[in-house]
């Protein structure tokens, strides 16, 4: 009763209150193995998930958890004290439903036990709501990095929605990326004289683009997908890893691109302006990859919004901006 009454609080939509199974096998902790297959053959049939049996004390408190698997392992006489494992994976009512799939994933666990903050047991979220979830969610971070958000249900909406209201979700990020691209547009054109003196350099804007996209949707979506599974993330810890990452991939880029570009072209400075535009466009494009997200994060926005079309503009911009600059200042050294 006292979970129903729960699960009826206002509990946000997506979280582990409302997606729990409130009638799971629960056994108090002086039971025995007999009186859990006992209990099991008697309320067999009410049960909504038999994966684990959850075992409690006198207080209801979370104590242990026994698999199934075990329980037709053990002797009759054996303890479940004895048999549980006491170091438990759980979660609150409020945890976000996507934090719970992934620490299932993590912990190879079929079913995660939700307690409240006195420990006590209120439910478990079972194996067919995980890969649910797991679904779920797949597509809508699929839809917000392409830049389409809010579609309630997804997986129906993508299927039976109108023409109208697809075009209602996906235009809005893609005016932006329109004006992303028109003022990238405008920044090439004012970068005319660079051109005119190496014209070779228009071949590569390309490549340079495209690598800084690469690298920043690599680092952004690792970045995300560890938010969502650790929300106590240690981020200074974590972005001066990516920052070494960082690094790494751009000296080792920047060394192939310039060592192939002489290759083709026979010159040096066309090498040197493509080794270091690619070494600091992605730099700046794993360091943009963590911070945005992490901005988004903070002031309690979907962080993967920060992906798709508003993370490809920016990045795509600074990268012409960074090539160009480089440029302009290589052949002002070697040049003139």
């Amino acid at each position: 009763m006292e979970n129903n009454q729960l699960k009826n609080h206002r509990l946000p939509t997506e979280s582990a209150g409302r997606i729990m199974a409130v009638n799971v096998p629960i056994a108090q902790d002086n039971a025995t193995i007999a009186d859990i297959e006992n209990l099991l053959l008697k309320e067999a049939k009410n049960l909504e998930t038999i994966n684990y049996i959850y075992i409690i004390n006198s207080e209801k408190k979370l104590t242990g958890v026994i698999s199934i698997k075990e329980v037709f392992c053990l002797p009759k006489t054996t303890s479940v004290s004895q048999a549980m494992k006491k170091e438990l994976v759980k979660v609150r009512p409020h945890t976000d439903q996507e934090r719970v799939a992934m620490l299932a994933i993590r912990h190879n666990l079929k079913a995660i036990p939700v307690v409240d903050t006195e420990n006590k047991f209120l439910g478990a979220v079972p194996s067919d709501v995980i890969l649910n979830i797991l679904h779920q969610e797949n597509i809508e971070d699929v839809l917000r990095s392409a830049g389409v958000h809010s579609f309630g249900d997804p997986a129906k909406y993508l299927i039976t929605a109108p023409s109208i209201f697809h075009f209602k979700k996906r235009l809005p990020w893609l005016i932006v990326g329109t004006l992303g691209g028109f003022a990238a547009a405008i920044l090439i054109g004012a970068f005319e004289r660079i051109l005119q003196e190496l014209l070779i350099l228009a071949a590569f804007i390309p490549a340079v683009v495209y690598m800084a996209d690469a690298v920043g949707a690599q680092a952004q979506m690792i970045f995300v997908r560890s938010l969502v599974i650790d929300q106590n993330l240690n981020f200074k810890k974590y972005f001066r890893r990516e920052m070494i990452v960082g690094i790494l991939l751009a000296a080792t880029l920047a060394l192939a691109i310039s060592l192939l570009s002489f290759a083709w072209q026979k010159s040096l400075i066309l090498s040197l302006i493509l080794g270091l535009s690619f070494f600091l466009t992605i730099i700046i494009a794993a360091t943009t990859a963590i911070l945005l997200p992490w901005i988004f994060y903070k002031f309690h926005y979907d962080p993967a919004i920060a992906s798709g079309p508003l993370a490809t503009i920016i990045r795509d911009v600074l990268s012409v901006i960074i090539y160009f600059a480089v440029a302009s200042l290589g052949l002002n050294i070697f040049v003139f």
